[in-house]
């Protein structure tokens, strides 16, 4: 019988650590995995669901000038029925994204099959009501604002060489106010609040701890979900 796949979410704001910290959860189960689950996790971030944008938006995106932030940016239609495909246990294709250039890269696409833990990371995985109801735990990377907006100044003018000019504008006109208006209200939806990201050790030892103890019950389809008392609720400090 097929896997079914216990969904996570991770949301929070523009350079939280949502991908650090899904980073520290997947080394963290890994490491205790066998042999027979090299495959235990799988993360899937939400940027491979934008949708497609001009050769003009683009350009604007790179300037600081197009919302990449807000809800219409993303294909949730795609996003559902892919995760839905996961979940009946479906091998899915998904385009990949390539940040630097604003657009998926052509002819590639990844092939994800059903895992025992898959993680759905980006600015809005709770937004969307259709999806959220679909994660069996949801956490939320809260990093205070200063800190998101210089790690955002180094990555882009670093990695993708931007223009200081236009890091500012675009996290002025769109990244702030986007976090504020769709963002940080799906923090009440969290299951678990991480703050300081990567760095909160006891939030992340306790989200790993609850999934180790899931994944003894290795649910198959036939399988109802695991009892109600090891779904973590906890939000630490």
């Amino acid at each position: 019988m097929s896997i079914v796949p216990f969904l996570i979410g991770v949301a929070g704001g523009p350079c939280s650590g949502k991908s650090t910290v899904c980073q520290k959860i997947v080394e963290d189960l890994q490491s205790t995995a066998g042999a027979d689950q090299a495959s235990l996790v799988t993360v899937i971030p939400m940027e491979n669901f934008y949708k497609p944008k001009t050769i003009e938006q683009r350009e604007m995106a790179i300037r600081g000038n197009y919302n990449l932030d807000h809800p219409d940016a993303f294909d949730e239609k795609l996003l559902f029925q892919t995760l839905q495909d996961l979940l009946n246990g479906k091998t899915v294709q998904i385009a990949r994204y390539n940040t630097g250039k604003y657009e998926h890269v052509e002819g590639i696409m990844d092939t994800i099959a059903p895992v025992p833990v898959i993680i759905i990371e980006g600015i809005l995985i709770f937004y969307f009501p259709e999806i959220r109801n679909l994660f069996q735990m949801k956490l939320f990377v809260d990093t205070d604002a200063d800190t998101r907006l210089a790690r955002r100044v180094l990555r882009d003018m670093k990695q993708h060489g931007r223009n200081l000019e236009y890091v500012l504008a675009g996290y002025k006109n769109f990244v702030k106010p986007s976090f504020e208006d769709f963002c940080l209200p799906t923090k009440k939806y969290a299951d678990v609040i991480i703050p300081r990201g990567a760095d909160n050790h006891v939030a992340v030892d306790l989200i790993v701890q609850h999934m180790r103890d899931f994944l003894k019950y290795k649910p198959r389809k036939s399988d109802s979900q695991p009892p109600a008392e090891h779904t973590a609720r906890a939000r630490p400090h």
